[in-house]
């Protein structure tokens, strides 16, 4: 019989022990799930995801200078003084392959630390959804979903990408036992499936990155299963 999985919408009531021992998927597709995929599908070393500038600061301080890269955002702009920030756009071949990039976002990272007791972590977005549901099929133990959702609160795109991959997980077939998040979850997505992009686009969130002049990382993160790659979290760092 197939697992349970289950959909957290947003951070808040997300506690050590709801994580400890299960597998926990990540999404924050505008932007840190989808630009960390973006990353290591360009063939960076690993990704480091941090909460804070102080710890990132402190992590790039033990490592060649010449083989990493400060990365991210605060409230969507580039930190001063990174070499990137939270755009899968800038995370182009030249700049990130071989290298280790440590992360830091205002809501993403946040969520892939608040994990960090779980057995597996994974991060996911639209761009490689089916082949995390792939990936997790198979998995020893409960499956959750943490939506990273927007200082703590919820987040449409990421509530449909964890729809999506409910969807995909059940082949389309929702079990009536599943959990209720899962439920939610899948009842959006099938609701505004056929217009994924025109929902997502008008999104809190989205609006927020167009007003910045970001509008084009919307399609980008919207676009399904362009990447074939399960980013996962080994011993503390990203990888593939």
């Amino acid at each position: 019989m197939k697992r349970d999985i289950d959909v957290y919408t947003t951070l808040l009531s997300l506690s050590e022990d709801e994580v400890r021992g299960k597998t926990v998927i990540v999404i924050d597709v505008l932007r840190a799930s989808s630009t960390i995929i973006t990353a290591m599908h360009r063939g960076a070393r690993s990704v480091i995801a941090v909460e804070d500038m102080g710890e990132a600061s402190r992590i790039a301080q033990n490592l060649d200078p010449t083989r990493r890269l400060l990365c991210g955002e605060r409230d969507g702009k580039l930190i001063e003084g990174y070499d990137l920030g939270n755009s899968p756009s800038e995370y182009t071949d030249e700049l990130v392959a071989d290298k280790t990039l440590i992360f830091t976002t205002t809501n993403g990272t946040k969520a892939i630390a608040r994990s960090s007791l779980a057995d597996r972590v994974i991060i996911a977005g639209f761009l490689n959804a089916d082949a995390v549901a792939d990936a997790v099929k198979q998995a020893e133990g409960e499956v959750i979903m943490v939506c990273a959702g927007w200082k703590g609160r919820l987040s449409l795109e990421d509530v449909l990408c964890a729809g999506y991959i409910v969807n995909s997980f059940y082949d389309g077939q929702l079990p009536e036992t599943a959990k209720d998040g899962a439920k939610v979850a899948m009842g959006l997505f099938e609701r505004f499936s056929d217009r994924l992009y025109e929902v997502v686009a008008a999104t809190n969130h989205a609006k927020r990155l167009q007003e910045m002049g970001y509008a084009e990382d919307i399609g980008y993160c919207c676009a399904l299963n362009t990447v074939n790659i399960v980013p996962e979290v080994v011993e503390g760092v990203i990888k593939i």
